[in-house]
């Protein structure tokens, strides 16, 4: 064997192994439903079960939304590291934003308990931080699989029209939960500092 040879088989065996691009949208694709189902049940359990979200609540649901929007970025633009990093970013303030809260509350006290009803035993502040480092840990997977595919780049999303359907009525879905949350936040809070005790501008 050349010594030519055995220096291009050393050079692939060092690159990531790269997966089929259409996995890389499934990918995303399940990253979005899951967020989105995160959020569909933040908005049941503020509108069925009557829990108004708190103001770091409702920063945490600006995070969701915030990464949401890196990964529909990257079915209408294809891939690009820059939206990679806007999601990690907003995936970020998420986690501090939880973590502070939880911090706030983790001892009960008149005026700092835990706002809402425990899901399996935690609250949702705690959970955000369990959603937060599995966000971490799925970007992560993400550059490990695909972060070394330079056919990547170049991909298009209308090559796959099946997963274009799916990603346009899901990121049809997610703008339409991120406008309902607005609109929340104006009747609950108006111009004023945001609360739990009622919507401000339904009294």
């Amino acid at each position: 064997m050349s010594r030519k040879t055995m220096t291009r088989d050393a050079a692939s065996l060092a690159q990531p192994v790269s997966q089929p691009i259409v996995f890389h949208y499934l990918y995303l694709l399940g990253m979005l439903a899951a967020i989105a189902a995160i959020l569909t049940t933040a908005m049941v359990m503020q509108y069925a079960w009557g829990e108004l979200p708190c103001p770091l609540c409702l920063l945490q649901r600006v995070a969701l939304l915030g990464v949401c929007f890196g990964i529909m970025q990257q079915f209408r633009n294809g891939f690009s590291y820059q939206n990679t990093g806007l999601g990690l970013l907003f995936t970020i303030f998420l986690l501090v934003v939880s973590v502070r809260q939880t911090l706030l509350d983790i001892y009960p006290r008149p005026g700092h308990e835990y706002i809402g009803t425990a899901i399996f035993g935690l609250h949702m502040p705690v959970w955000s931080i369990l959603i937060a480092l599995a966000l971490l840990i799925a970007y992560a997977l993400k550059l490990l699989l695909w972060g070394g595919n330079d056919n990547l780049r170049n991909a298009r999303l209308s090559d796959y029209p099946l997963i274009r359907t799916l990603a346009t009525l899901l990121s049809l879905y997610v703008i339409a939960i991120g406008l309902v949350n607005f609109g929340s936040v104006v009747l609950q809070c108006g111009l004023a500092e945001c609360h739990t005790f009622g919507y401000a501008l339904l009294k």
